[in-house]
């Protein structure tokens, strides 16, 4: 429905994003070693290996001969750096290049690896708890980067991002229309009750923590729903060069 592109919104806090480069690295680097099949043959079993699989939390991995034996508990974080395909890995890395930085300045480094784990896990559990007879692995950041939207919908949702809707026309909207439609995108599809490889309750579970957590989480004095907005993040198309 809407990619997002670029957001006009300056950091006040840190100088740069530090943990959101290293997040998109460590995503791009286990998807390249463990799962393009440049470095490691072993493709189609990582998922198994390190896939958040409903039917083996709580009873201990029960993988097929070969494949290793990982606790399916420290899944809840290692599912959360794979990917099903480039595509899956590039639209997620591109949410978190856009959304993320916003939010670390917001919280802070170390906070903010925090905030983005435990948006993840939550993001597995949901997914487990909606789907515990399923025996396909779980893998993907979308939980972990649904807690960034919501966070940065309830920090920015005045800020103009420009975005290509329908995947081609390029527009700028505020925050609150662009994530805005991505969470009703996100509710449609589980009232609908799509049948798809997507988990629906894992974008949910962690948009849910992550609103949850960002009022806890934020640095003292960083204000919610853009009370203290710059009014050139509002409306500002770019930067300006003088003459």
């Amino acid at each position: 429905m809407f990619v997002p592109l670029y957001d006009y919104n300056p950091m006040r806090h840190v100088s740069r994003p530090y943990v959101t480069y290293l997040l998109i690295a460590a995503n791009v680097f286990v998807y390249l070693v463990f799962q393009s099949d440049l470095v490691l043959q072993i493709g189609d079993r990582a998922a198994t290996l390190f896939g958040v699989t409903p039917t083996e939390i709580g009873v201990g991995a029960r993988l097929p001969r070969g494949y290793g034996a990982l606790p399916e508990e420290v899944t809840l974080v290692t599912y959360m750096f794979l990917h099903g395909g480039w595509l899956h890995l590039l639209g997620n890395m591109l949410f978190l290049w856009v959304f993320g930085d916003n939010v670390e300045d917001a919280m802070g480094h170390l906070r903010y690896l925090a905030f983005y784990l435990l948006c993840g896990i939550a993001g597995g559990l949901a997914h487990y708890f909606s789907a515990r007879s399923s025996s396909i692995p779980l893998v993907g950041a979308s939980a972990a980067i649904a807690g960034i939207i919501a966070a940065y919908l309830m920090l920015h949702p005045h800020v103009k991002i420009w975005c290509l809707v329908l995947g081609r026309i390029p527009l700028k909207l505020s925050a609150r229309w662009v994530l805005g439609a991505w969470v009703l995108l996100q509710v449609i599809n589980i009232l609908g009750k799509t049948d798809d490889d997507t988990s629906w309750w894992g974008h949910v579970g962690g948009l849910v923590v992550g609103a949850i957590l960002i009022p806890f989480m934020r640095r003292p004095g960083v204000e919610l729903f853009d009370r203290d907005l710059p009014p050139v993040a509002a409306r500002v198309d770019r930067p300006r060069v003088e003459p």
